[in-house]
């Protein structure tokens, strides 16, 4: 399938700092990308780049056919860009607010009318249309933001952590209402902190420092690791993550719950020599959650 979303060795530096570090990558036409990192990893500044919003050091973007540096207009056009903090106007109602943007996209007759009638019943916002965007809740706020950025029908929409701080419920509808523009024809390239989002994304590219350290559908970054993982049930798990972090051959040993969760590199040691250094305390194969793997991902790239 065609690449609506290219780069190459797309770099970004601030000074001494580099915030994105060669990064190449694919997105295909219809798909939900995920750009998954902490805080300072780079996911911010790749979407800016991707929107023409900021120049590279070096390397180049393509977005739906046009290279980003060159034809920033053009693409432009055909995207949608929801950032952190969206422009919305507290003192004008949702409507108001929908035909603002409108007005600015240049979008207005009976093309208005009825997009902003779908989107509206998309939302389930229609009976909000009169309220005052600074009296909606976060979740509303952000369909809100999400309805004025679809007002021009774009091809790929870019969003940046565009739930976070909002509530568990309101968060399900806005992914529900991401796959439904899928489903639509849209492509999605997302960035979030939140791992079960990355779970419902097509794939996922692991962020960390500026390097782009893994990218795979999500069941494949779970199943597709070198290293086992081990749940670790001890009675002082503290002590027992100290040891193993230590040991030969371990890459990571992180709390989970009441357990530990370690990956380990399968021909340098066993969990019969790590329960050696343990002492007592139980050791179950088990498949890794997305999260298990980012942190153990970021603990080896750390080692390296």
């Amino acid at each position: 399938m065609a690449s609506v979303i290219q780069t190459r060795g797309l770099t970004r530096r601030f000074g001494d700092i580099t915030a994105v570090d060669h990064l190449t990558l694919d997105v295909s036409k219809g798909e939900i990308f995920g750009l998954v990192g902490p805080d300072g990893s780079g996911k911010t500044t790749t979407l800016r780049l991707l929107c023409g919003l900021m120049d590279p050091t070096e390397g180049d973007a393509e977005v739906t056919g046009e290279d980003v540096a060159k034809n920033v207009d053009a693409v432009k056009d055909r995207i949608g860009y929801m950032a952190q903090r969206f422009g919305l106007y507290g003192d004008l109602t949702v409507e108001e607010n929908m035909t603002f943007y409108s007005d600015l996209f240049g979008v207005s007759g009976a093309d208005r009318t009825q997009l902003m009638s779908t989107l509206l019943q998309m939302t389930r916002m229609g009976q909000f249309r009169d309220r005052h965007a600074a009296k909606l809740s976060g979740g509303m706020k952000q369909k809100l933001a999400l309805m004025c950025t679809l007002l021009h029908k774009p091809q790929v929409l870019f969003l940046d952590e565009p739930t976070n701080g909002v509530d568990p419920v309101s968060r399900r509808d806005f992914w529900i209402i991401l796959h439904q523009l899928v489903k639509d024809g849209m492509t999605v390239f997302v960035t979030t902190a939140y791992l079960d989002e990355a779970e419902r994304c097509d794939r996922v590219g692991l962020m960390h420092q500026g390097k782009l350290i893994r990218c795979d559908t999500p069941e494949q970054l779970k199943t597709g690791m070198t290293e086992t993982c081990y749940e670790v049930k001890a009675n002082d798990p503290r002590l027992v993550r100290e040891r193993l972090r230590r040991a030969e051959g371990v890459v990571s040993a992180e709390p989970a719950g009441a357990s530990l969760h370690v990956f380990v590199i399968p021909n340098l040691t066993s969990a019969e020599k790590l329960q050696q250094l343990t002492g007592p305390a139980e050791f179950r194969e088990i498949i890794p959650s997305l999260e298990d793997v980012f942190i153990a991902l970021i603990r080896k790239a750390e080692r390296s």
